[in-house]
């Protein structure tokens, strides 16, 4: 395989989590908990976008949230499994 086809492996401080969600949402806040405590022990960073705010993700994820991507892409949705990110982001 050329060198340039072969997808390289980021170790997990260079991966970004993102948990998308919305205020008021209870499987929301057990997602946040479980994507930020995950970042902080693997080193990885998160961020939180408002389904409500941004109206391609309404479109997009309205019917899934919680939804968790690792590098832009689709992790999981509604209930975050800590053993599975955790391999996800390669720890």
């Amino acid at each position: 395989m050329s060198p340039l086809l072969r997808r390289t492996k980021k170790n997990s401080a260079e991966r970004t989590v993102t948990l998308i969600g919305k205020p008021g949402c209870h499987l929301c806040d057990d997602a946040r908990e479980v994507v930020r405590q995950v970042c902080a022990e693997v080193g990885a960073s998160w961020e939180e976008k408002d389904i409500n705010e941004d109206e391609e993700l309404h479109r997009a994820y309205w019917e899934q949230i919680p939804v968790v991507l690792v590098d832009g892409e689709q992790h999981t949705f509604w209930k975050v499994d800590a053993g599975r990110l955790r391999r996800a982001l390669g720890a």
